[in-house]
């Protein structure tokens, strides 16, 4: 009985083996390749699933990850064997690596690769240890894209370089079973020499600028003097001008006035005058205005007056007579 019961022990463990080598739990974004007999059968994809034991295993491949180094600087590879496929979005840093331009220029560049397993078949099948595979032909690429620019073109076309080596590895990896989703160039390190050139033409280039800048400053400071000093002549002609039509109209109106007043004062005396002839009253009164005029300053000359003068006394009461009238 005892050894009936160690042999019912056995096949217990025996089936717990086969049940535990037989049931496979495959988590959310995780895929596994089945074979039968050595040949691909079927993919599993995530939840609980039953293989045959001794019939159907798991494929397991050589996979490359690279694991930061303890001193921070750098990645170590450890290779590992792994029978569960990784269907999310990796990302794979790439160590920097020498490349030279077209005109002869050797730099350090890192980059970063955003990809995604799309097949799993492909991905484990059409190419040996995938992460390797896509490292080298990352490096591959990247020195023959480099290698068709020079240096200016190189530092300044990040975005064009990134777009270019992205189309290129996606199509190279499609029949892997691989989406390159993006490439990013992380680090672009030229020789010290080319930096501290680069970093002196820059510093002429700001002196060039800075000196346009000023220059364009003063000539449109002196632009706006010359332009402010026209707009002044020009208020202060045309407020001259206007000063000079108000002026002469004022006077033009004052004379107006003054003519519309000897008009009326001189009908004022014709109507006053027996005669109705008003010239000896205006002639009179123009003498009369005139003669201290004459006598100014001859306190110890002789003035000789005309003959005609010598009615101005008839003139005169004739004036008062007038005057006398019209009060």
């Amino acid at each position: 009985m005892f050894e009936i019961g160690i042999f019912f022990i056995g096949l217990l463990v025996v089936a717990a083996i086969i049940l535990f080598k037989a049931i496979y739990l495959i988590r959310q974004s995780e895929a596994m390749v089945i074979e039968r007999f050595g040949r691909f059968d079927r993919v599993l994809k995530p939840g609980m699933h039953i293989v045959m034991p001794f019939m159907e295993r798991p494929h397991a491949v050589l996979w490359t990850f690279l694991v930061p180094s303890a001193n921070g600087r750098g990645y170590t590879r450890i290779l590992q064997h792994v029978d569960r496929i990784d269907l999310r979005e990796a990302v794979y840093d790439f160590p920097k690596q020498n490349v030279i331009t077209k005109d002869n220029v050797t730099m350090e560049i890192n980059a970063l690769l955003y990809y995604q397993i799309t097949d799993p078949k492909a991905a484990i099948y059409e190419v040996a240890n995938l992460p390797e595979a896509i490292e080298k032909l990352t490096q591959t690429t990247l020195r023959n894209v480099i290698g068709s620019l020079d240096l200016d073109e190189t530092l300044t076309s990040r975005d064009q370089i990134n777009e270019k080596l992205r189309i290129i590895l996606d199509e190279a990896t499609d029949k892997w079973g691989v989406k390159v989703n993006r490439v990013e160039l992380q680090e672009v390190n030229p020789p010290h020499d080319i930096r501290q050139a680069m970093e002196k033409q820059m510093r002429a280039e700001r002196d060039r600028r800075a000196k346009i800048l000023e220059s364009e400053g003063t000539k449109r400071a002196a632009i706006l003097e010359a332009e402010g000093m026209q707009e002044s002549s020009v208020l202060r002609a045309r407020g001259i001008a206007e000063s000079q039509v108000i002026t002469a109209t004022a006077e033009a109106e004052a004379r107006l006035k003054i003519a519309e007043a000897e008009s009326k004062a001189i009908e004022m005396i014709q109507k006053a005058m027996p005669s109705g002839d008003p010239m000896h009253y205006m002639i009179a009164t123009q003498y009369i205005k005139a003669l201290p005029e004459l006598t100014k300053g001859k306190d110890d000359k002789l003035v000789v007056i005309p003959y005609e003068a010598a009615s101005l006394a008839g003139s005169v009461a004739s004036i008062k007579k007038i005057f006398q009238e019209i009060k």
